[in-house]
């Protein structure tokens, strides 16, 4: 449902000063360690993970350039026409 309008809507509400993650972002992005005796996550097994979830955001990313690229020279060849 649309928080704004009460009604439903098929893509979620996004603030205009959302700004997506960039795969850089996400590589450079760092936890605090945790102390002695204190449970946590294992760093190099979150490091890990935020490089594997990088590089799946720059293959999207870069599909995406692929196809509205596509999509530019498909709508010149139909301006042409």
């Amino acid at each position: 449902m649309d928080q704004r309008t009460g009604q439903g809507s098929a893509t979620p509400y996004r603030s205009t000063a959302y700004t997506s993650l960039l795969p850089w972002q996400v590589r450079e992005r760092r936890f605090r360690p945790v102390g002695l005796g204190r449970r946590g996550l294992d760093p190099n097994d979150v490091y890990a993970f935020l490089d594997r979830v990088a590089g799946d955001m720059a293959a999207v990313y870069a599909a995406l350039t692929a196809s509205r690229r596509e999509t530019a020279v498909i709508k010149d060849a139909l301006r042409r026409w």
